[in-house]
């Protein structure tokens, strides 16, 4: 059985987790940011926990196109609260996050993930985690939030990709970051366009990398509105498809808003599958 080590659980990877999406920031993308109020933080985890969610991903900083970076001391005053408390629920909590302070702080309080959009450039991030027992997202992302969605450009974006997150997972491996403990993401939507975006999910077993698990992460993205014309609001049935067809395409995580949702369509999936 193939596992997945996220500091003390030990999550079987037989099947595609399901990452519940907590946003604390100001300004999410899908409207679900919950700023400055940790009751409605803690309760809205509650629920993506209760829905059945494998992993709770907690994000402090908005990483939408166009987002202004927040500086250290606002992400933290942000995160700390919302996670001490989750850390006690029994469930992995993921921090999403670049700035090697906020990992280790992070880690300090009981994260169970490092998901960084930067996949590990900087070496104090490297840091931050070798020494901990934390599972390491390294995502793929070209340019930088404020401004990668103005003109993403590449000669083959699969393989490019591929590339960066060959790089990636080398340098945590060179910091002693075990292969169990390791997941990469192709980074849907990070200076991408549509068409870059459906290439990768088209290869997205391309992505992997010896064999590592791979997080996909489409939920209400402009990529689905494209496609569909639908608002932002409106695209819980795509989000749900693309989920169900990552899990075909082998993803191993699946980071999601709608979790129940999610969670119906995959065990339908996997009920029809075992027939076989």
């Amino acid at each position: 059985m193939k596992i997945l080590r996220c500091g003390s659980f030990e999550l079987s990877l037989d099947r595609p987790l399901l990452m519940g999406i907590v946003n604390l920031t100001p300004d999410s993308f899908s409207g679900d940011g919950l700023l400055g109020d940790v009751d409605r933080a803690l309760a809205h985890a509650r629920r993506q926990f209760e829905s059945g969610s494998d992993i709770l991903d907690i994000g402090a900083e908005s990483s939408r196109p166009g987002a202004v970076p927040t500086s250290e001391e606002d992400e933290l005053r942000r995160l700390l609260p919302v996670l001490r408390e989750i850390t006690s629920w029994g469930v992995p909590v993921s921090v999403d996050t670049y700035k090697p302070a906020v990992m280790r702080a992070a880690l300090e309080a009981g994260a169970a993930m490092i998901n960084d959009i930067t996949g590990m450039l900087h070496r104090e991030a490297l840091s931050a985690v070798a020494g901990s027992d934390c599972a390491v997202c390294v995502m793929h992302m070209q340019g930088e939030p404020g401004s990668m969605q103005r003109t993403p450009t590449y000669e083959d974006v699969v393989a490019e990709v591929r590339a960066f997150l060959v790089g990636a997972v080398a340098r945590c491996r060179r910091v002693g970051v075990a292969d169990e403990r390791l997941v990469v993401d192709p980074g849907f939507g990070f200076g991408k366009t549509l068409a870059h975006n459906l290439a990768l999910f088209r290869a997205l077993d391309a992505s992997a990398v010896d064999d590592l698990p791979v997080l996909v992460g489409v939920s209400r993205k402009t990529m689905l509105g494209a496609v569909t014309g639908r608002p932002v609001e409106g695209r819980m049935a795509a989000s749900v498809a693309a989920a169900l067809l990552a899990a075909q395409k082998g993803a191993k995580i699946i980071r999601v808003h709608d979790v129940a949702e999610t969670r119906d369509a995959l065990a339908i999936w996997s009920a029809i599958e075992g027939e076989e």
